[in-house]
C-alpha cells in the first residue's frame, strides 16, 4: 500500500537524527587510549522519556535523573569504570557538581562501572570541558561507555511515512548484570520524531517487553540500567504506528545484541514458550529459561539436556503437564507429552543443534494459546574469569 511506511537503515546512530551530537574521549577513568567519557547532545531541548532499575539501590545519576526528567532536557554525560552507585550524598553532590559544567538546557548523567567507589569529579570535569560539543562521532561516544562488552552497539532507522519522515538513532552497552523487568545496563536513544513526551514514554513502555525486559545474561540486576529517549521534533513528522514499530525493532536488535555480547558468551539462545495458559505465565516460563544456570550450562557444553529443561518450566509457577509437555531443541522433538525422544539418533543431532552460535528452544505447555520468546545465553567458564577480576 501507498501509505505504508518505509524503513530504511541509515548510518549515524545517535547522531543520525536531524540535530544530534555526540562524541567520546579519555579523561583518565581508564587506563590506555580508550574512551571513558561520552556526550550526548541536541541543538534543542528535547522532551525525554526513561526508564530505570528496579533496583532498590539505584545510583546518584538515576536519583538526580528522576527528579530533572520532567523537564525538556539537551545534553547527557555518560561515563565508564564507575558507577557512582551506594555512594550516598557525596554521589548525588557529584552529580550536581559535574552537570554544573555542561553548558545545555537540564542536563543528566549517566555512568557504568564499578559499584561503592567515589566518583572521579574533577577527572569528569576537566573531561566535559575538553569536549567538542558540535562533533558527530558516534563510534567514539558509542565504544566510550562500553565496560566488558567486546564490541559497541549502535543502530539507526529512517521511517518515510504519508505524514513525512523521521528518524531514530540508539546505542547502548550491556553485557553482565542483565536481567529481565528492567532495561538494559545503559541505552540511549534519540529522534527528531515531533511527538509528546507522554507519547514517547508510552511508546517506550511498550516496547520493552520484547526487547530489553526479554533478556538474561546472568540473571543480575544492575543499580544503574536505564533506557533514555531524547525527540527534539526536528523532523517535524511522527506517526505513532509506525515509530512504535522503529523503535521496538530498534530496542530488540540492541538487546540481542547485548545477549551475543554476554560476558563469555558463544551462543544466543531463544526460549519459546507456547501453548499457555495466559500471557503472564509464558512469560514466566520463558524468563525462567532464560536465566537458569543449569539450562545455560548446559548449552555451554552442547548437552541436549531436556530434563533441565523440563525441571525449569516445572520450577516456574505456570500451569503445565508432563502428559501435555512438548520440547524442541531447534526442530528437534526431544520430549512429547510423557514420552522421552531421546534416542542415540535423536540426541545427535539435538547436540548439532546446541553447537551452532544462536538457535531456537520451543516449549508448547499444552494448556492454552498463549506465548512469548526470551532471550539468553550460555555460561562457560570466561564469565567467572571476568568477574572474578572485575575490579582489576
Amino acid at each position: 500500500m501507498a501509505d505504508e511506511p518505509i524503513i530504511i537503515s541509515v548510518k549515524g546512530g545517535v547522531c543520525a537524527p536531524q540535530g544530534f551530537f555526540a562524541d567520546g574521549l579519555n579523561c583518565g577513568l581508564r587506563k590506555g587510549d580508550q574512551g571513558d567519557l561520552a556526550f550526548i547532545r541536541s541543538d534543542t531541548p528535547c522532551e525525554a522519556a526513561a526508564v530505570f532499575t528496579s533496583n532498590r539501590f539505584a545510583a546518584a545519576p538515576l536519583i538526580h535523573a528522576k527528579k530533572h526528567i520532567d523537564r525538556k532536557v539537551q545534553a547527557i554525560v555518560i561515563n565508564a569504570k564507575n558507577a557512582n552507585a551506594m555512594t550516598g550524598e557525596e554521589g548525588l553532590k557529584a552529580v550536581y557538581e559535574i552537570v554544573r559544567h555542561i553548558p545545555f538546557e537540564n542536563p543528566l548523567t549517566s555512568s557504568t562501572g564499578v559499584i561503592g567507589a567515589p566518583l572521579p569529579v574533577e577527572k569528569i570535569v576537566a573531561g566535559v570541558k575538553r569536549f567538542d560539543w558540535n562533533a558527530k562521532n558516534p563510534d567514539a561516544a558509542a565504544r566510550a561507555i562500553m565496560t566488558t562488552d567486546r564490541w559497541d552497539k549502535q543502530i539507526a532507522l529512517k521511517i518515510e511515512t504519508a505524514n513525512g519522515a523521521f528518524t531514530i538513532g540508539a546505542m547502548c552497552k550491556g553485557a553482565g548484570m542483565i536481567a529481565p523487568q528492567l532495561a538494559t545496563m545503559l541505552c540511549f536513544v534519540t529522534t527528531d520524531a515531533a511527538l509528546s513526551k507522554e507519547r514517547l514514554q508510552e511508546h517506550l513502555n511498550n516496547c520493552l517487553d520484547t526487547s530489553f525486559n526479554a533478556i538474561s545474561v546472568d540473571g543480575d540486576m544492575s543499580t544503574n540500567d536505564t533506557i533514555l529517549a531524547l525527540a527534539n521534533g526536528k523532523s517535524g513528522a511522527y506517526e505513532p504506528t509506525a515509530f512504535e514499530w522503529a523503535l521496538e525493532r530498534i530496542l530488540r536488535h540492541l538487546a540481542l545484541e547485548v545477549v551475543k555480547d554476554g560476558e563469555g558468551a558463544s551462543k544466543v539462545a531463544a526460549f519459546e514458550v507456547k501453548g499457555a495458559a495466559s500471557y503472564g505465565e509464558a512469560k514466566k516460563a520463558a524468563k525462567a529459561l532464560s536465566q537458569s544456570l543449569l539450562v545455560k550450562t548446559a548449552l555451554f557444553g552442547a548437552d541436549p539436556n531436556w530434563g533441565r529443561i523440563a525441571s525449569t518450566i516445572g520450577a516456574c509457577g505456570a500451569e503445565c503437564d508432563a502428559s501435555r509437555l512438548v520440547i524442541l531443541i531447534g526442530e528437534i522433538v526431544v520430549y512429547d507429552r510423557g514420552e522421552n525422544k531421546m534416542d542415540e539418533a535423536t540426541e545427535r543431532k539435538a547436540a548439532q543443534v546446541l553447537q551452532g552460535n544462536s538457535f531456537r528452544i520451543v516449549c508448547d505447555l499444552g494448556a492454552g494459546e498463549e506465548s512469548f520468546v526470551a532471550y539468553g545465553c550460555d555460561l562457560g567458564y570466561e564469565y567467572v574469569k571476568i568477574n572474578a577480576d572485575y575490579r582489576t
